[in-house]
């Protein structure tokens, strides 16, 4: 914004500085040559040439740009002029230095001399005079404002009112003394939003008063907007409907639900009936066109519904019409999945819990006709085929068909199919989801299984250690008469470690069959993996990294230490074996609170606080065919020589005989994992069955004196223990069976000084006689002698009987210091 000042200023310097490089020159030209001149008078004599120069240069590419076009207006004031809104510099004390086009035509001026400054020229309304004040207190501070203001009438033209927008800022260079200006008439903008905005009323009008209810909702279910008429409707009044809830509205919600996984990113709409609930209680039956919007991750987020009332019933008049409505909201709600399905098995009609349970029949992923089909799995499409096609052609009893459903995990229903009309053009299909009910059934029938399996490993168990007896302790009585370098010696001994091998397996079976002795105690995890670590690093080897991780305050369990040492020794070898060319076994301990049992998705697991144990593999991973087979004894996937068959048969035993669970995931593959849920100790609470406490440690002197009544019905096992107790001295009276161990105390004149019996035999077993002598007043200490563990006849005998124990199967050692310990 030059003005003619500044343009003779430009020109005084331009003129200036040309006759100085003129004069430079000049005395450049008269200095002497050679070395007459003063010492850098040549120097300084060039610098002011080049300095002039380049001021010349300077000034006349400024005039050239500013002073184009050749009528000599400056290019600020060219652009100035051309704005649509007023332009105007004003000075501190109210002079106008400069007004645009624009302005003088606002202001109705023809010259600068006459134009008024912003404040005088809006000074004539009271109305905006608050607004100039702040303008003209912010320019006379320095700083920056904008006001937008209503003139009526507007500034030099016709009309009812001006809507104009005023900015003032001081000029850039000139601090506060000079201050810009501008004003820009909006009144087109205002009165287009008006305009929009009477639309967006009269819009929110009809909506407001329209026929029909409508609201929104958003995802967390709060109504953000109701309108007048569904607010009739319900009877609420403005001020309540602000704080309303979906629940408040529609006190089934189950109806409006969708499976979040199948409508990511979409818009579902749906025509749902309903019961609407109004202020006082009444339920009002209306049909919703309920439309939601889901986001990316399948979340439900803002919906919007259109509600229509349906007709009341106690209009004659449309009677058929009102008994259907009112048998609507019973469909829709109904917790049985019903469906109307054609010939072709397509979906005519359908409620709410069918869709729950067959969505992909409802709404088929590859687009196309819904249909039943598309939600069973293919080996049972005839079956299902058929059975429509009976109802619809007749209507006979048809036999409910069970299928398995398409989906996420292994699901299943069963379906009762029936005519669904007198035209017989359609099919009524009532579906019952029999997903747990299978599970439960599949797993009772496996821990049944387990069970028959069970007593059989332990009735096998117990024949074999009476024969196992019988071979150890004869083996002790040869190698008794036999020196070492006797050529016998080593053939005996090889006979003995071999049915030492035996019990070992047999004892395996028992512990199957959760018929082992145990002797817990209470233990802290933690401290147990701490101490085993070395050891299950030198079982995985150098391929095999090996990692715990522990959990934080690990809660007590009670558990016998050596057993569950076997249990994780077990578990850590098979995990090992499972990635023959290394890998990594993680094995991971925590607290598993009552609410989280639900997430191992097991149905026989009982909700309560657990210390989980979980051993897991990267390996080859267990095939499901195989998976259920796992933990029965002799079952394996190893090679010939390579495995009994019964570590996991073990595993299984123990924790059950804890009171603990162990289950297995795996993926072929992938990995396995087998996690073992120990219940948490409490101090005070009823323990698991506890053994005896061994006895202390018997004296060198083995022999003894005194009668021993021996009870065994196993002819070679008794043989052997008389053996075996007359060579230490002992006086043995034998007897096959409790009732001839009877008959031989009341025929006896003699005192029996400890008795020593089998607890499973015929006739009468161990514990009932021992009530039996203790009727006739025989108080002779008692030593049982079982293949299985004692907590088996332990609640068989009299309260408070003290006695020992000595499992099957034992060797001469074992039966003299058991008999000597109890003396």
């Amino acid at each position: 914004m030059e003005s003619g000042i500044s343009q003779t200023i430009n020109s005084i310097l331009l003129v200036g500085s040309l006759g100085g490089l003129a004069a430079a020159a000049t005395v450049f030209l008269l200095l002497p040559s050679g070395g007459e001149s003063p010492p850098g008078a040549w120097l300084a004599n060039a610098f002011l040439i080049a300095a002039l120069t380049s001021a010349c240069f300077a000034l006349l590419a400024r005039k050239s740009i500013f002073s184009w076009p050749p009528w000599g207006a400056s290019f600020a004031e060219l652009i100035s002029d051309s704005a649509k809104e007023g332009i105007i510099v004003v000075g501190r004390q109210g002079k106008v230095f400069y007004a645009n086009k624009a302005y003088l035509a606002m202001a109705g001026s023809r010259s600068l001399a006459a134009v008024r400054p912003v404040e005088h020229l809006f000074s004539r309304s009271q109305e905006v005079a608050g607004k100039i004040y702040r303008l003209t207190q912010a320019a006379r501070g320095g700083a920056g404002a904008t006001e937008e203001l209503r003139l009526s009438p507007p500034l030099n033209r016709e009309g009812e009112a001006g809507w104009y927008k005023i900015k003032v800022s001081p000029l850039a260079g000139a601090g506060k003394h000079l201050c810009l200006w501008s004003v820009t008439d909006v009144t087109g903008e205002r009165q287009q939003q008006e305009a929009t905005f009477q639309e967006r009323r009269r819009a929110a009008d009809f909506l407001d008063h329209a026929p029909v209810g409508f609201f929104s909702c958003q995802g967390n279910g709060e109504i953000s907007y109701i309108n007048a008429t569904l607010r009739d409707w319900l009877g609420e009044d403005p001020a309540r409907a602000r704080g309303l809830k979906l629940c408040d509205l529609v006190p089934d919600t189950s109806a409006l639900s969708e499976d979040p996984s199948r409508h990511a990113g979409q818009v579902v709409t749906r025509e749902i009936d309903v019961e609407l609930k109004r202020r006082d209680g009444e339920a009002i039956p209306a049909r919703l066109i309920h439309s939601t919007q889901f986001d990316e991750s399948g979340l439900p987020g803002p919906s919007r519904t259109l509600v229509l009332k349906r007709v009341p019933v106690n209009e004659p008049a449309k009677a058929p019409l009102a008994r259907e409505m009112s048998f609507a909201p019973a469909f829709e709600t109904t917790p049985m999945a019903i469906a109307v399905a054609g010939g072709r098995g397509q979906i005519i009609r359908s409620n709410a819990a069918f869709a729950r349970l067959m969505p992909r029949a409802v709404k088929p992923r590859e687009g196309g006709e819904p249909t039943i089909l598309a939600a069973v799995l293919d080996r049972d499409h005839a079956g299902l085929q058929a059975a429509i096609g009976t109802a619809i052609h007749s209507a006979a009893q048809i036999p409910p068909v069970d299928v398995g459903l398409i989906g996420e995990g292994e699901r299943s229903a069963r379906l009762f199919v029936s005519a669904a009309n007198r035209d017989g053009d359609a099919a009524a299909i009532y579906a019952v989801d029999t997903t747990e009910q299978r599970t439960l059934q599949s797993s009772l029938a496996q821990s049944q299984k387990m069970q028959a399996i069970g007593q059989l490993a332990g009735g096998i168990a117990h024949d074999f250690n009476n024969v196992l007896t019988a071979i150890i302790g004869y083996s002790d009585l040869l190698l008794a008469n036999h020196r070492p370098t006797d050529p016998s010696f080593r053939d005996i001994n090889q006979i003995k470690q071999n049915a030492n091998r035996a019990a070992s397996l047999v004892r395996q079976l028992l512990a199957f069959s959760r018929r082992q002795t145990l002797r817990p105690q209470v233990l802290q995890i933690g401290d147990v993996l701490s101490d085993l670590q070395m050891l299950m690093r030198r079982l995985v080897g150098e391929k095999v990294d090996l990692e715990l991780r522990h959990g934080r305050d690990l809660w007590l369990v009670e558990a016998d230490v050596h057993q569950f040492e076997h249990v994780l020794v077990n578990l850590i070898v098979n995990a090992r074996d499972a990635m023959p060319n290394g890998g990594k076994i993680i094995l991971q301990t925590r607290n598993v609170p009552a609410s989280e049992c639900g997430g191992f998705n097991e149905a026989s697991l009982v909700p309560a606080e657990y210390v989980a144990i979980a051993v897991e593999d990267f390996g080859h991973g267990i095939p499901p065919e195989i998976k259920d087979k796992i933990f029965e004894p002799f079952f394996t996937t190893k090679e010939v020589g390579k495995g009994t068959g019964l570590g996991l048969a073990m595993v299984y035993g123990i924790v059950k005989q804890t009171g603990g669970y162990v289950f297995c995931t795996s993926t072929a593959g992938k990995g396995t994992t087998f996690t073992i849920l120990l219940p948490r100790y409490v101090p005070g609470e009823a323990a698991t069955s506890r053994a005896p406490e061994a006895t202390s440690t018997p004296a060198a002197d083995l022999t003894g004196r005194g009668t021993i009544l021996l009870v065994e019905d196993e002819e070679a096992v008794r043989a052997f223990a008389s053996r075996a107790l007359t060579s230490r001295g002992y006086v043995v009276i034998q007897a096959s069976s409790g009732s001839e161990a009877l008959r031989i105390v009341e025929g006896n004149c003699g005192d029996i000084d400890l008795v020593v019996s089998d607890v499973v035999m015929p006739e009468m077993d161990g514990p009932t006689m021992l009530g039996e002598l203790r009727k006739r007043g025989i108080k002779a200490k008692v030593i049982f002698v079982s293949g299985y563990a004692e907590d088996a006849f332990a609640k068989n005998l009299p309260e408070g009987e003290d006695f020992g124990f000595l499992p099957k199967p034992f060797s001469l050692k074992q039966l003299i210091e058991a008999v000597k310990g109890k003396q």
